[in-house]
């Protein structure tokens, strides 16, 4: 199945970005308008940091192993997703990149390595579905740095 990028421009700095995203537990608070139910393992950041959910797309509900298996600060975060029994494998990818007037654009490339029969079959639903998911987890991400980005002294 072909991957499913989405993005967003942000004003913070990549190296702001990064370290909020660096802390899994940060990642429940933008996502958990479809991913429920945080349970974490491992560091609390950087590789190996681990959590547990349960995904809920198009009615569907799975459990979703989430580490992180690469991270190259301030510019990457990978992690590597296990779900559906072990059917569905998959390659969560966060790109920052520095905008030449400031801020960075954010980018999440979800791609599968291996997916079920189901989500072969129905590709163009599944991937329509996770942009739109994942289009609501950029502006959720945005709207959780602003108030981060508040706090700060």
């Amino acid at each position: 199945m072909k991957p499913v990028t989405v993005s967003i421009d942000v004003p913070q700095t990549p190296e702001q970005v990064y370290d909020f995203l660096d802390v899994m537990a940060h990642h429940e608070r933008f996502t958990d308008h479809y991913l429920t139910d945080w349970r974490y393992s491992g560091p609390r950041r950087g590789v190996g940091s681990c959590a547990t959910v349960t995904a809920a797309l198009g009615g569907v509900r799975t459990d979703v192993t989430i580490e992180v298996v690469e991270a190259e600060a301030p510019r990457r975060i990978v992690e590597h997703n296990v779900s559906a029994a072990g059917r569905r494998r998959a390659r969560g990818t966060y790109v920052i990149d520095p905008l030449p007037a400031g801020g960075s654009r954010v980018s999440f490339t979800y791609t599968w390595v291996r997916a079920p029969l189901a989500d072969r079959l129905l590709a163009p639903v599944v991937r329509t579905t996770m942009r739109r998911a994942n289009g609501t987890v950029m502006r959720r991400l945005a709207t959780e740095l602003a108030r981060v980005d508040t706090v700060r002294p």
